[in-house]
């Protein structure tokens, strides 16, 4: 069966379908549909998690003030060069702005002197593999891209295709029942209010998803026996109104879906290396902390769910991982789920480095080894505008956790929106679950004067 699904992915791609849309759109589609979330023109400071020595990162805003020392220091995690990128269209655009002026010199004279570059990127999208071509073109040096190909980066994103590819490698009851929600494609709005009406008869809340989004963005809830009162006019309009929305383009996949009530929505974390070099690993699985009624991600702490479900979503997960690899996908993939009574659904497939896999990789670097206790997740308030980061080193003097001492309880990431958004991600470590909640929720708040 999963020869059969791999041959109707290679024909879908061999047909052209799939490239003259998403190649050159997936970038700016995942930036509009990150539009609501605070800071995410600063994000791009999380790539110093994956920075040590010898290593460059990039950015579109500047260094934030005594960050890359409490790095060295506190955290261990080596001294790397920070590569300031002017911005282009975007600040999030960060491979554009780094193939133009000083940013793209400094790079074409590292990778000269070296030899060679490796350019590893938060999702193997268009503009990373261009920025990989344009410096060996300059370079005249080889220069490789960590990451799918931009078709496939493009494939892995998008959740109608990981929805038929559940649909096709895990209908034999490994997640303990149907992989995934009831769930239907439009390109219409017409045929969407349909759908939504004709799914509002079976179950209590339905949604409508557009295919390529993060961080719940893209995503609009609607209560079922409001559609059934309001009746098919309302659906209709309902869905002209999500398209303006989330700047829907013409032809585009949407869809519509069950909405289903949840006791958990884990996550498992892979690495799915090129397929001469071994079988994807699932690396973790996660429990996500989710917000709100549309379920926006929070953020995370390793599961609590017992074998049997681990081993249930990470053999799921291999399933579809062993399609992307024999497809030429490699790199971090994760996949979101949620469990609703005894049985998990897949929800999406998420191809590039994320708000659970960025603490994961940076827990492992600091603290090698078995897994600890921890959770990871925003911490953001009003108050924190304009706070300095070296402030927040000040409140937090005595809870920061020491590589040298491996003593503390808080390490701090994703800064670079502190000054101007009161932001910050923040792991809590400890010697249980119970310690760790309370550190987040009440010891930090107290410390930070939230």
């Amino acid at each position: 069966r999963a020869g059969q699904v791999l041959a109707a992915v290679r024909a879908h791609f061999s047909t052209g379908k799939t490239s003259p849309f998403i190649l050159g759109k997936i970038t700016d589609d995942y930036m509009s549909f990150l539009q609501d979330i605070s800071g995410v023109e600063f994000y791009q400071l999380r790539a110093r998690i994956r920075a040590t020595n010898g290593d460059l990162f990039a950015a579109t805003c500047p260094e934030v003030p005594g960050y890359e020392a409490y790095n060295q220091a506190y955290l261990g995690l080596g001294e790397p060069t920070f590569v300031y990128a002017d911005r282009v269209e975007s600040a999030s655009q960060i491979a554009l702005a780094c193939g133009q002026g000083e940013a793209f010199q400094t790079l074409t004279r590292v990778a000269s002197q070296a030899q060679g570059l490796t350019i590893h990127p938060y999702m193997g999208a268009t503009p990373a593999w261009r920025l990989a071509r344009q410096i060996s073109e300059r370079a005249d040096v080889p220069v490789r891209c960590i990451g799918p190909r931009p078709a496939l980066s493009a494939y892995a994103n998008q959740k109608a295709h990981v929805t038929r590819a559940a649909e096709a490698l895990l209908d034999d009851g490994v997640l303990g029942g149907t992989p995934v929600a009831e769930t239907h494609f439009a390109t219409d709005a017409e045929r969407l209010g349909r759908l939504l009406m004709d799914l509002a008869e079976r179950h209590q809340r339905v949604a409508l998803k557009m295919t390529r989004c993060a961080s719940a963005m893209g995503n609009t809830l609607f209560e079922s026996e409001v559609l059934l009162q309001q009746g098919l006019e309302a659906a209709v309009h309902a869905a002209r109104a999500f398209f303006e929305a989330k700047e829907w383009e013409p032809g585009e996949e949407v869809l519509a879906t069950a909405w289903e009530d949840t006791w958990s929505s884990p996550s498992t974390q892979l690495w799915i290396p090129e397929l001469a070099h071994g079988e994807p690993r699932v690396e973790g699985v996660y429990e996500q902390l989710l917000v709100g009624p549309e379920r926006v991600f929070l953020g995370a702490l390793p599961s609590r769910l017992g074998e049997q479900w681990d081993s249930r979503l990470s053999e799921a997960s291999r399933r579809i991982a062993r399609l992307y690899q024999h497809l030429g996908y490699r790199g971090r993939c994760s996949f979101d789920f949620i469990i609703s009574g005894e049985c998990a659904r897949l929800v999406e497939c998420n191809g590039r480095w994320g708000g659970t896999s960025t603490p994961m990789h940076l827990v492992e670097r600091v603290l090698p080894g078995p897994r600890p206790i921890y959770r990871a997740r925003d911490v953001v308030s009003e108050s924190l505008i304009g706070v300095s980061f070296d402030e927040v080193l000040e409140r937090l003097a005595g809870h920061l956790f020491d590589v040298r001492t491996k003593t503390g309880t808080f390490m701090l990431y994703n800064v670079g929106c502190l000054a101007e958004h009161g932001k910050l991600d923040v792991v809590a470590l400890g010697p249980d679950h119970e310690h760790v909640a309370t550190a987040l929720d009440e010891q930090l708040p107290r410390l930070l004067g939230l």
